[in-house]
């Protein structure tokens, strides 16, 4: 049986942050998407639109000097634009290490993430990390 298109994107963009392909996130993402992280430390909040969100993801791998590593565990998805992947992220910052689980929630308009909900395991954990 062939994956949901749903879960391929998600899977693809998995594996596009993972190699650092921006590009390729950009083609998977619409224009005007958001993504929201959870927490109350310097890099949580709303990035709204394909160059605050990939702004984002540079500032992360440089807060991590490229320590950062998203290993997705699984894909689920509704059928009406919905996908959840979950993930294993681990980083090293400023002395500490992070290892936890975590999730985004994707909204999927046709073949483009139009809205992505970042969900972490302890969110107080990770706002010590980041902050």
């Amino acid at each position: 049986m062939a994956e949901h298109p749903h879960a391929a994107l998600v899977r693809k963009g998995f594996e596009a942050f993972s190699r650092g392909d921006m590009d390729t996130l950009r083609e998977l993402m619409a224009n005007d998407a958001t993504q929201h992280v959870p927490g109350s430390h310097p890099l949580s909040g709303d990035f709204k639109g394909q160059d605050a969100i990939i702004d984002l993801y540079r500032r992360l791998g440089e807060e991590t000097k490229g320590t950062m590593r998203v290993a997705p565990t699984a894909v689920c998805v509704d059928g009406r634009g919905h996908a959840v992947g979950m993930f294993r992220f681990t980083a090293d910052r400023n002395g500490k290490h992070l290892d936890e689980t975590g999730c985004i929630v994707f909204r999927i308009v046709g073949d483009k993430a139009t809205d992505l909900d970042e969900c972490v395991e302890d969110i107080d954990l990770s706002n010590d990390f980041w902050s």
